[in-house]
């Protein structure tokens, strides 16, 4: 696990489009949302990531929006009809709702390695407490991955995680899945 706290947080860049569509939500400008929002979107690197980005990024919106609605989302609506990323729409709802950035980042990190580590507990035999484990281990790669992503821009965007890619263009193709990806 050392690697992964050394270079763990190189495959979270993604995240970047997080930062820059929370910051232009209430900026006004539109074109840079629009651009972030796009970004988002063209960063899966298979179609698989693709789907699973975008379903889980419009589940997100129709659930928040019918929960906890907020202009934000609204307006959204109106200036971006293409794919809706999950970060795109996570930002978009702690911009709309206040929530500062520093929190909201570190939050959607959090739950998106929880949602890994809750994968390997279910498809290898991790088990409950050894998953516990593993989380308090990435504490730290979590915190340094969003203090990254704060200091980052667009242009940092991406990874060079090839082996993982490579992976999710193979599963896409696979005869059977235990998951999209």
């Amino acid at each position: 696990m050392a690697a992964v706290s050394a270079h763990g947080w190189r495959g979270l860049l993604r995240c970047c489009p997080f930062r820059a569509v929370y910051r232009v939500c209430s900026s006004g400008d539109d074109r840079a949302l629009r651009e972030a929002a796009e970004l988002a979107a063209a960063l899966a690197p298979s179609r698989e990531r693709f789907l699973e980005t975008t379903a889980q990024g419009r589940a997100f919106l129709d659930v928040t929006q019918a929960a906890w609605p907020c202009k934000a989302f609204d307006h959204l609506a109106k200036i971006w009809r293409g794919p809706l990323a999950y970060p795109v729409a996570v930002a978009v709802a702690s911009a709309g709702h206040d929530i500062p950035l520093e929190q909201s980042l570190a939050a959607y990190l959090q739950a998106l390695a929880a949602n890994w580590i809750s994968a390997g507990v279910r498809l290898i035999p991790l088990g409950q407490t050894d998953g516990q484990r593993v989380t308090a281990f990435l504490e730290p790669v979590v915190a340094e991955a969003a203090r990254r992503a704060l200091a980052a821009t667009l242009d940092d965007a991406g990874n060079a995680v090839f082996r993982a890619d490579i992976a999710t263009m193979r599963h896409e193709t696979q005869y059977t899945r235990l998951f999209r990806s």
